[in-house]
C-alpha cells in the first residue's frame, strides 16, 4: 500500500424537497470558495458535491440548482475514507455546507440534511454516527471535518471514542474537527457578505498570506477562527487531534545544522554552576536576580520551594555562575564558594568541603582530621576555619538542607551543625554568607531550632512555580544554543502540560532529553511529543522503574501512598487529592517507612511535598500529592491498583468523611454522633478486612473506637439498669448509701452504677426516694460543670447530660409535690420542697451557663458572618438539626438535641409535651431572642427574633429582610406547628424569675 496526496470532499446543497427546510444561498457559494481555496493554496485534489461542468471553460464548480441525495453522499464519503486499491491518500477532508438536523426521541442524534430528507417520514439525512464509525475503520492517517451547519456540534458528542486511550494511538489518526454551532444552536450566514459565518472566518484562516511562516496547520486555523468569532451570535466548536496536519501554504524544507552532538537539557538531573550547564539555564533571570541582591548585602539567604520547583539549579547555575563571572556584584569572582549536602553526618560533610583537591591519602586525612576538630569545637572553631580563607567573602551553599531531618538520625550531631553554621555567622558578620535550599514542606522541622526558623523567616526567598514565558524560555532559549528547531506547536503543548502540575521541571527537563536523544533530524516535533506519550508517558516509564527498584514493604507502603492520592470519580474521571502525612501513619505502617518512602518517591518526582498551616492550631501539617494527574490515568499498574480496589477505596472515605464531620461537630460523645447500627457494622467489617492492606486513618479508628465504646457502654448500661430497676424502686436511698460508703474500684462502680441509672432516667416515683436522692446527684452534676472547665469535649458533654436529667427529675419531683395538698405537708415535706425548688432553678441557670459558655461562641461567630442559614426543603421533623444550615441550624441543636437543652425528650423532632416545653431554659431563649434581634438588626436593618408585635409568628414584616425566612419569625423556623407551645414558655420566662413555672 502506497500512502500518497491529498483528497478533499467539498458539500453545499442549496435545494431540499421537505417543504420544512427551506431553500438556501450560500452552501453552493461557501463550498465553491472552499475548494477553490483547496486547491489552489493547499493542492489538495478536490471532489464538489453537487458538481456541475461550466460550457465555457469546461470547469467544474458546485452546482447551485442540483440537488445532493443520501446515498451519493455516504457513496462519495466512503470513497473519500475508505477508498479502494493500493493508493491511499495521506489526508482527507470532508467539508458540508447545508442545513443539518437533530433528532431527540430518547436517543439524541444529529444529521447532515440531503436534498432527500422527510422528517416526518422518519429519513432524517446522514447520520453523524455513522460518520464517526467510518473515520474510526478508515486508513487515512490525516482526517478532517468541517461542518458548516445547524446543530453540527453533535459531531464533537463522539470525541470522548474518537480520543483513543493509549497515547501512543495518537500517531496513527491526526483529526481536524470543527462545527459551526453548537448541538442545540442553529448556524448563521453573514449579513454583508456571500457566506456562512464559519466558513466566512475560514477562508480568512485558511489564506497563508496572512501567516509569517506562510503555513496554516489545523492548530492555526482553529486558533484564528475562534479569535474571529470569539463575540459571534453562533459558538463554534474545535477539536484536533494527534499531530499538525497542514493545511495551506509552502512548507519549508529548512532544518538547522546542529552544533556538535551536546543535548542542551538535564534530565532529572539540576543544571549544575559550570559554564557548559549554565550556558542553557533558562526562566529564571527574575529570580537569580533576587538571589544576588540579597547575597550582596546579607549573611544568610533561605531558598525555599516545593520539591522539583528547581531550587539546586537557580542557586547553582543562576547564582553561583553569576558569582564567578563577576559582572553583577564587584569582586564576586574572587570570592571563595563552598557547596555540600549534608547528608547522614552533617559535620563531616562541612569538613570535607575544605579539603584542597589533589592531595595525598595521607594529606588529605591529615587535612580533614584538622577540618572537624575546628568544626567539632563548635562555632569558634568553624568561624576560625572560614576566617582562614584568603578572599574577602566565603560563600558557603548547603544543598538540599533538608537532608539534616531525613537522612541525619542523630539529634545531638544536627543540633551541633546548626549551632556551629549560626554561630559562625554572628562571629564572622559578611565575612561569611550561608545559603541553604530546602523543601517547603520541611520548615515545619526548623521550627523545632528557634534561631534557625528565625532565620530561615527573616532571610526567606520563595521559589515560585515558572509563568507561561518563564516555561517557553526554558524549552527554546537551550535548543537555540546548538541550533535544535522546535515547532512551536511542541512548545505550546508542553507548557499546557506541565504549567498546573507542581513539581513538574524535573518532568519537563527528563521528556526534552528524551525528545533530543530520539530525534531523527535536529527538529523537536509534536509528533514524536506524541508517540513518546509526552509528559505523561515518560512519567509512567519512570513510575514502573522505580516501583521495581523499591523492596517488597516499601513496594506495598508506596501502592498505599498512590491509592491515597487519589480521589474516585462520582461520574467524571479520577482525579488526585492531597493526604495529610500523618495520616497515612498506621501500626502496620510506621512513620519511619513512610518518610522513607516519600523521600524516594519525591526525590524521583513522583510525588511532591508541601506544608499546610491549620487555622485553629497553627501547625503545620505535611501534604503529600502526585506529581502529575497523567499518572493516575494512564499509569497502568497504578489504574489496575485503583479498579481492584475501588469498592473498598469508596468505603474507606465514607467512614473517613464521617469522622472529619465528628471532627467538625467537636468531636461529641453524644450517639447521635456516632456511627451505630449497620453503619457500625459495616466499619467493624472493614476494620477486620482490610487492616493490613486498606487501614483506615488514625481519626477513623479513634472514631470507631469512640462509637464502639458508647455501644458498649450503652449495653451495660442497659443490663445495669434491669439489675438496679427493681432494687432503684424499692430502696433507692440505700442505693446511694452504698455508692457513698465503699472505698477504691468498688466505689467508682458503685458511682458509675447509681449515674447509669439517673442518666437513663430510671429513677423511682416515690417523693421520698426522689427527694433524698436528688442532692447527691445535684453535687455530682456541680462537680461535672467544674470539670468542664478543661474544655473537653466528653466534659462539656456530660456536664450538659447530667443538669438536663437533673432538670427534669427536679420539675417531675416539683409536679409530684405540688399534687399534695400544701396545708397537709410536714415541715420535713415542706423543706424538701423548698429544696427542690432550689435545685430545679439551680440546674435551670447552670444549664443555660453552660449552654452560653460552650455552645453560643459557633453561634455567635455564624451570626455576625449573616450566615443565618435556612430550613433545607424535602426535610421532615426526624432529620432533627439537618433540616437546617447556618445559625438555624445551631440554634435547633442548642435547645432541641443533645448538644444544648435536649429539649426533644422522646426525639420525634417537635416540641409536644409540657415537659419538652419546660426544658427549655428561659436564660438560653431570651439570651437567643436578643443574639438573633441584635444579628439581624445590624445586618438588615430590622430586628428579627422569636416573635413579632402581639407575639405574631406566622408573620413579623422585620423577619422579611432574612434571605429564605419570608417574613416567618425564628420561632416559626425552629419549632414549625409547636410554636404556640414554644411562646408559652417564652412569655413564661420574660416573667419575674420568682413567678417563672419552674
Amino acid at each position: 500500500m502506497v500512502v500518497m496526496g491529498r483528497d478533499a470532499l467539498v458539500v453545499g446543497i442549496n435545494l431540499y424537497d421537505c417543504e420544512q427546510l427551506s431553500n438556501l444561498k450560500a452552501p453552493a457559494e461557501d463550498a465553491e470558495a472552499i475548494a477553490q481555496c483547496l486547491t489552489q493554496s493547499g493542492g489538495f485534489r478536490v471532489r464538489r458535491l453537487p458538481e456541475v461542468i461550466r460550457p465555457e471553460t469546461q470547469a467544474t464548480r458546485v452546482g447551485r440548482k442540483t440537488k445532493v441525495t443520501l446515498t451519493q453522499l455516504e457513496e462519495a464519503l466512503v470513497q473519500l475514507f475508505k477508498p479502494t486499491g493500493n493508493h491511499i491518500p495521506e489526508t482527507a477532508l470532508f467539508y458540508f455546507s447545508g442545513h443539518g438536523l437533530r433528532k431527540d426521541r430518547g436517543i439524541q442524534e444529529g444529521f447532515l440534511a440531503t436534498s432527500d430528507v422527510s422528517p416526518n417520514a422518519n429519513q432524517w439525512g446522514l447520520r453523524l454516527k455513522w460518520l464517526r464509525e467510518l473515520l474510526q475503520e478508515s486508513p487515512i492517517r490525516q482526517q478532517i471535518i468541517w461542518l458548516d451547519c445547524c446543530y453540527s456540534g453533535e459531531l464533537l458528542n463522539f470525541k470522548e471514542n474518537l480520543e483513543e486511550a493509549d497515547p501512543g494511538s495518537l500517531e496513527q489518526h491526526d483529526r481536524c474537527f470543527i462545527a459551526a454551532s453548537r448541538e442545540y444552536e442553529v448556524a448563521y450566514e453573514e449579513t454583508a457578505g456571500s457566506h456562512g459565518v464559519l466558513t466566512g472566518a475560514l477562508l480568512q484562516a485558511l489564506d497563508p498570506q496572512h501567516r509569517s511562516d506562510g503555513l496554516v496547520t489545523n492548530f492555526t486555523l482553529t486558533e484564528q477562527v475562534n479569535q474571529a468569532l470569539k463575540s459571534a451570535s453562533q459558538r463554534p466548536l474545535f477539536a484536533n487531534f494527534g499531530n499538525k496536519i497542514i493545511l495551506t501554504g509552502q512548507v519549508s524544507d529548512r532544518v538547522s545544522e546542529a552544533t556538535g552532538d551536546e543535548c542542551p537539557y538535564r534530565g532529572l538531573a539540576y543544571f549544575d554552576r559550570t559554564d557548559q550547564d549554565a550556558r542553557f539555564f533558562y526562566g529564571r533571570t527574575a529570580l537569580t536576580d533576587v538571589l544576588l541582591e540579597r547575597v550582596r548585602d546579607r549573611s544568610f539567604v533561605a531558598v525555599v520551594g516545593a520539591s522539583g520547583s528547581g531550587k539546586s539549579s537557580v542557586v547553582r547555575a543562576g547564582l553561583l555562575h553569576q558569582l564567578k563571572l563577576g559582572q553583577r556584584i564587584s569582586g564576586s569572582h574572587l570570592w571563595t564558594v563552598y557547596v555540600i549536602r549534608p547528608g547522614d553526618k552533617p559535620r563531616q560533610s562541612l569538613a570535607e568541603a575544605f579539603l584542597e583537591p589533589g592531595l595525598s591519602a595521607i594529606d588529605r586525612a591529615d587535612q580533614l582530621h584538622k577540618a572537624q576538630a575546628l568544626i567539632d569545637s563548635g562555632a569558634v572553631g568553624f568561624a576560625q576555619l572560614i576566617a582562614a580563607c584568603e578572599s574577602d567573602r566565603v560563600v558557603l551553599v548547603i544543598d538540599q538542607f533538608e537532608e539534616c531531618f531525613t537522612l541525619c538520625r542523630d539529634e545531638t550531631e544536627r543540633q551541633q551543625f546548626f549551632e556551629g553554621l549560626l554561630g559562625a555567622i554572628q562571629q564572622l558578620g559578611k565575612k561569611l554568607c550561608l545559603v541553604i535550599t530546602l523543601r517547603a514542606d520541611f520548615f515545619s522541622k526548623c521550627l523545632q531550632y528557634p534561631q534557625l526558623a528565625q532565620h530561615i523567616e527573616n532571610n526567606l526567598v520563595a521559589v515560585k512555580p515558572m509563568n507561561r514565558e518563564e516555561l517557553a524560555q526554558a524549552i527554546v532559549e537551550p535548543a537555540k544554543q546548538v541550533n535544535l528547531d522546535i515547532e512551536a506547536e511542541l512548545v505550546t503543548q508542553m507548557i499546557l502540560d506541565v504549567e498546573s502540575s507542581p513539581g513538574s521541571l524535573p518532568l519537563l527537563q527528563y521528556t526534552l532529553t528524551e525528545l533530543w536523544k530520539r530525534r531523527s533530524v535536529n527538529w523537536l516535533t509534536l509528533a514524536a511529543y506524541n508517540r513518546m506519550g509526552g509528559v505523561r508517558g515518560t512519567l509512567q516509564q519512570r513510575a514502573d522503574e522505580v516501583y521495581a527498584s523499591l523492596s517488597p514493604q516499601e513496594q506495598e507502603t508506596a501502592r498505599r501512598i498512590f491509592l491515597e492520592l487519589t480521589q474516585l470519580g462520582e461520574g467524571t474521571e479520577d482525579t488526585r487529592r492531597q493526604v495529610l502525612k500523618r495520616d497515612l501513619i498506621t501500626s502496620k505502617q510506621s512513620e519511619l517507612l513512610i518518610d522513607r518512602v516519600i523521600q524516594r518517591l519525591s526525590t524521583e518526582r513522583l510525588v511532591v511535598t508541601s506544608e499546610l498551616v491549620e487555622r485553629s492550631a497553627g501547625n503545620r501539617v505535611q501534604v503529600i500529592d502526585v506529581a502529575h494527574e497523567a499518572l493516575i490515568r494512564y499509569w497502568s499498574r497504578l489504574r489496575q491498583w485503583i479498579e481492584e480496589n475501588r469498592l473498598a477505596l469508596k468505603q474507606k472515605r465514607t467512614i473517613e468523611d464521617a469522622a472529619e464531620d465528628w471532627v467538625q461537630q467537636g468531636k461529641p460523645v453524644e450517639l447521635a454522633y456516632l456511627l451505630q447500627g449497620s453503619k457500625l457494622a459495616e466499619a467493624e467489617n472493614f476494620l477486620q478486612v482490610y487492616a493490613d492492606t486498606m487501614p483506615l486513618s488514625s481519626l477513623a479508628q479513634e472514631f470507631i473506637q469512640l462509637s464502639q465504646a458508647e455501644r458498649d457502654r450503652l449495653h451495660r448500661q442497659e443490663q445495669v439498669r434491669k439489675r438496679w430497676k427493681t432494687a432503684a424502686r424499692i430502696a433507692f436511698p440505700t442505693l446511694i448509701a452504698i455508692s457513698a460508703a465503699v472505698f477504691g474500684w468498688q466505689q467508682q462502680r458503685a458511682k458509675e452504677a447509681t449515674a447509669a441509672v439517673f442518666l437513663a432516667g430510671n429513677v423511682p416515683e416515690s417523693i421520698s426516694q426522689l427527694s433524698t436522692a436528688l442532692p447527691t446527684f445535684r453535687e455530682e452534676a456541680r462537680a461535672l460543670k467544674a470539670k468542664a472547665e478543661s474544655g473537653k469535649e466528653a466534659d462539656i458533654s456530660l456536664a450538659l447530660a447530667y443538669y438536663r436529667r437533673l432538670r427534669e427529675t427536679a420539675i417531675k419531683l416539683l409536679n409530684l409535690q405540688k399534687q399534695t395538698d400544701s396545708k397537709t405537708l410536714s415541715e420535713l415535706q415542706l423543706k424538701q420542697l423548698l429544696n427542690t425548688q432550689a435545685i430545679a432553678a439551680e440546674s435551670d441557670k447552670s444549664l443555660a451557663e453552660l449552654i452560653e459558655k460552650y455552645r453560643f461562641p459557633a453561634l455567635k461567630q455564624q451570626l455576625n458572618t449573616q450566615n443565618f442559614g435556612e430550613r433545607l426543603p424535602n426535610t421532615q421533623f426526624t432529620d432533627f438539626e439537618n433540616q437546617y444550615t447556618g445559625a438555624l441550624r445551631t440554634t435547633y441543636q442548642i435547645l432541641m438535641g443533645r448538644f444544648g437543652a435536649g429539649a426533644d425528650l422522646n426525639q420525634d423532632g417537635r416540641l409536644t409535651s409540657i415537659d419538652e416545653r419546660e426544658q427549655l431554659p428561659c436564660d438560653t431563649l431570651l439570651e437567643l431572642d436578643r443574639l438573633w434581634r441584635e444579628a439581624t438588626r445590624k445586618a438588615k436593618g430590622k430586628a428579627c427574633g422569636w416573635y413579632g408585635a402581639n407575639f405574631a409568628v406566622f408573620e413579623n414584616l422585620d423577619c422579611a429582610t432574612i434571605p429564605k425566612f419570608e417574613k416567618r419569625t425564628l420561632a416559626f423556623w425552629i419549632f414549625d406547628t409547636d410554636y404556640d407551645s414554644a411562646i408559652e414558655r417564652i412569655k413564661t420566662c420574660r416573667q419575674p424569675s420568682q413567678a417563672r413555672n419552674l
